[in-house]
């Protein structure tokens, strides 16, 4: 049984498919969705050996021509070079624009293969098939693509909507439990930005999620419905950033890799949570809520070591810096959040100094 989420974007609205076992389904719902011809398949050295099989022959079986290409794993491999190694693979098995690819693994090669599919003769289409809790619930809806540079996360890429995201949830049974933590990440920050509902549920039981499937179809629609009323971030989609402005300094200070995303967001969001006290009135106990919670789903909550200096220096080329002014979501309530804000420079080093050691 699948649950299907729809992403209404006009003539480029795509369908979200959520359900068990339902791998196998890939190359019919791809000939639903109106895709031809050759395409290509991006996966990892983690991912390729458990699913890269099922996909192959799922789209063989269709009538596709599929060919594949295995990254290595890890936040790393979102660079220039894989990307231009995407383009040969392209070049050498004439992926015309009647073609697609497909990304079959987390987040990293979600944006990756986005991001080759939206620039490859400037444009093909592609297929989102997430396999982590983080891509499933965030970064395979909604159309940002891009890859790393030296100077910070996501700094190149472009908005390239996917023509079908598939979310098969028996995929999530070989995810490590350290990644599967890292999803949940973004799976709070749906409570806190949108659905204080959602986040009584995962405060109740935050170890155990026998509705995991009901969870993840809630954030799909909560992102879904962002993503219609604003998809190029020129406004509400900004609320998606709640602790990722310090998140993305975090992963660039730390070492790309050393912290996973989700794990650098929750420290963002107790970090965010904290200015929230100062700012938006926010209460104590409730900035304390959203701690204890990150906290019961084994995420981090600090980050020890890392100087304020060096963060506010990466903060300053993110893209969400206007003017060299790094701008903020806040919360003055679970389930409500404004974005957009400016802070005073001795508040951010102050609270930081408050968590960060």
């Amino acid at each position: 049984m699948t649950h299907d989420v729809t992403v209404d974007l006009g003539d480029r609205s795509y369908p979200i498919r959520i359900g068990s076992d339902i791998l196998d389904s890939l190359g019919a719902d791809c000939k639903a969705a109106g895709l031809t011809g050759r395409c290509l398949i991006v996966s990892d050295e983690n991912v390729a050996p458990l699913y890269a099989e099922n996909v192959f022959k799922s789209l063989e079986k269709a009538g596709f021509c599929p060919v594949s290409e295995v990254l290595p794993a890890g936040e790393p491999t979102k660079c220039h070079e894989q990307l231009l190694n995407l383009y040969a693979k392209a070049a050498e098995n004439r992926l015309d624009r009647k073609c697609f690819m497909v990304a079959l693994g987390g987040g990293v090669i979600g944006d990756l293969t986005g991001f080759a599919a939206a620039s490859w003769l400037r444009g093909i289409k592609f297929v989102q098939v997430p396999t982590s809790l983080l891509a499933m619930v965030d970064s395979s809806v909604g159309g940002k693509t891009g890859i790393n540079i030296p100077a910070g996360k996501n700094l190149v890429g472009a908005f390239h909507q996917p023509e079908l995201v598939m979310i098969d949830l028996d995929t999530l049974k070989t995810l490590p439990e350290r990644e599967f933590a890292a999803g949940m990440s973004e799976v709070a920050k749906y409570g806190v930005i949108w659905d204080s509902r959602l986040f009584q549920t995962l405060e109740k039981s935050p170890n155990d999620f026998p509705n995991l499937g009901k969870i993840i179809s809630r954030c799909c629609e909560i992102k879904a419905e962002v993503v219609r009323q604003d998809e190029r971030e020129g406004g509400l989609r900004g609320i998606l950033n709640f602790g990722h402005t310090l998140a993305h300094a975090i992963e660039n200070v730390a070492g790309y890799g050393q912290f996973l995303h989700g794990e650098a967001v929750a420290i963002g969001m107790v970090y965010a949570a904290r200015l929230s006290v100062a700012l938006k009135g926010l209460s104590v106990e409730e900035s304390e809520r959203i701690e204890k919670l990150l906290a019961a789903l084994k995420l981090p909550v600090t980050a020890p070591g890392l100087v304020w200096s060096d963060l506010r220096k990466a903060m300053a080329v993110d893209k969400k810096t206007v003017g060299g002014l790094p701008k903020f979501v806040l919360t003055d309530r679970i389930g409500h959040v404004d974005f957009g804000c400016e802070l005073p420079e001795e508040l951010m080093e102050e609270v930081w100094d408050g968590i960060g050691q």
